[in-house]
């Protein structure tokens, strides 16, 4: 198909351009208006080595017909990840205004994705939310007499020094859960790496959207419903706000199961993950990149 269109684009060039001689050099290149390909390339190859002009259906130049033009869009060949490069990603807001450029710290923002470490901080902040107030009575807690049941020997019966023992009903529990700290140890570098991470894959994935600012006008949940609708294949949001989160924007979102809003202070991997889009601040990701660049206290 490609090849049949390209035959069809050489033969309406050939036919627009009339018979005009052009002298060429040793090297096969035109001195005119025609181009002369070398020996042994065709002239298609020529054509695509020397042009520096991106043809599409709505150039005014009238020279090539639009219906042999495609009319996708140009895709750029996929990014490598984890090569900390700066990133470069539009800024809009809630009524999808354009508000111009930010860049992304490429130490932040496109770090080796790490399956490993981002297991390891999850399970560390599931760990450490446990309560651990669970409890149960050990025998010299459960409620009973100490009085032994019956006489050691002569009844038939198993001996019995007290019915507060685990084998009778209402006795107590034996090696039961007693309160503690669930808590497990990861290093701080760790932690900072996983948020990292997580917020490359986002980025990666084209799920990471910086807003100007998170304000609406007013409290009303059709301004976030209507907002989330011109969102493509997304499931839930995050959004991350610089500091205290607005009133109008806590109330507008209280009701939606899909949409949460955390202050960039408490941006977390377990977070990210729950959500398949990450919409941050630009305020919030300035000072979350000053959290990463900030030493690390030992």
């Amino acid at each position: 198909m490609a090849l049949s269109v390209s035959r069809r684009l050489l033969r309406r060039v050939g036919s627009l351009s009339a018979p005009f001689r052009a002298s060429h050099d040793s090297h096969g290149f035109a001195s005119g208006n025609v181009l002369f390909s070398p020996k042994g390339e065709s002239s298609l190859v020529a054509c695509r080595r020397l042009s520096s002009t991106i043809l599409t259906p709505d150039s005014s130049d009238g020279t090539f017909p639009a219906d042999l033009l495609s009319k996708k869009a140009v895709q750029t060949p996929e990014r490598s990840i984890g090569l900390y490069q700066d990133l470069v990603i539009p800024v809009t807001n809630f009524l999808n205004e354009d508000k111009g450029l930010m860049v992304l710290a490429g130490d932040v923002f496109d770090v080796p994705i790490r399956k490993d470490i981002i297991h390891r901080v999850v399970r560390w902040q599931l760990a450490k939310r446990q309560q651990g107030t669970h409890s149960t009575k050990t025998i010299s807690e459960v409620s009973g007499t100490g009085r032994k049941p019956w006489p050691q020997k002569g009844t038939g019966r198993a001996r019995h020094g007290t019915l507060r023992g685990p084998q009778f009903r209402g006795g107590a529990a034996m090696h039961g859960p007693k309160p503690r700290s669930h808590a497990i140890k990861v290093n701080k570098k760790v932690r900072r790496l996983g948020l990292k991470v997580a917020l490359t894959a986002r980025a990666a994935e084209g799920k990471l959207l910086v807003f100007e600012d998170l304000e609406i006008p007013t409290h009303k949940t059709k301004h976030i419903v209507n907002c989330y609708n011109q969102m493509e294949n997304t499931k839930k949001v995050l959004l991350v706000g610089g500091g205290p989160i607005n009133e109008n924007l806590k109330l507008a979102t209280q009701n939606l199961h899909y949409v949460n809003v955390l202050p960039s202070i408490g941006l977390n991997v377990y977070s990210i993950l729950l959500h398949d889009t990450l919409v941050m601040s630009r305020d919030a990701v300035n000072k979350i990149v000053e959290r990463m660049h900030t030493p690390i206290n030992r």
